[in-house]
């Protein structure tokens, strides 16, 4: 089966994945009436299991709704030393590079795998490990916060695949690696 490591997330026009609290309510700051999910079940449809960081993780888990993944989500984490008991049926500690990583859970036969949290994204980007990327775009300037981006040790390119706007305000691009 052909891997696949894709992104999926929204950013700020000036780049932020979250404010410089951490937190992300200005994600809502477009009014959806319609709770459009601007593809995010067409997307999570394609996928077999989830990689995040620690940060991410708790974000969700301090997150006011049922858990919201309903794939397998691996966390990695140098400093967690273990899942929760109340997520241990939903989440597992992974440790080890990344290809190693991948690696184990290939062998889990989970090949589609959404890449999400900053500081992993930038991981998997810095090794070259993301096949492709969905941004959305949300109308604020937030100032500094978390950063999608970071330093890369080479220039990766990326093709654009399509664009979309949602609410006549947000913007969509999929982008796939050129290799």
């Amino acid at each position: 089966m052909k891997k696949k490591n894709s992104v999926f997330i929204a950013t700020s026009l000036d780049g932020y994945i979250a404010d410089k609290n951490g937190g992300i309510d200005w994600l809502h700051s477009t009014p959806n009436p319609n709770n459009d999910d601007m593809g995010y079940v067409e997307f999570t449809n394609d996928i077999d299991a989830l990689v995040m960081g620690r940060t991410t993780f708790e974000t969700v888990c301090g997150l006011d709704v049922d858990w919201p993944y309903d794939k397998p989500v691996f966390v990695l984490s140098n400093t967690l030393k273990d899942i929760p008991e109340s997520h241990k049926e939903y989440a597992f500690l992974v440790k080890g590079s990344l290809t190693e990583i991948l690696e184990r859970i290939y062998e889990k036969g989970y090949h589609r795998l959404y890449i999400d949290g900053g500081t992993t994204i930038q991981s998997f980007l810095k090794a070259d490990l993301i096949d492709d990327m969905i941004i959305t775009t949300i109308p604020i300037l937030l100032g500094s916060g978390s950063p999608l981006f970071s330093e890369l040790p080479n220039e990766l390119k990326f093709e654009l695949i399509n664009t979309k706007t949602f609410l006549n305000q947000i913007t969509q691009n999929h982008y796939k690696r050129k290799k």
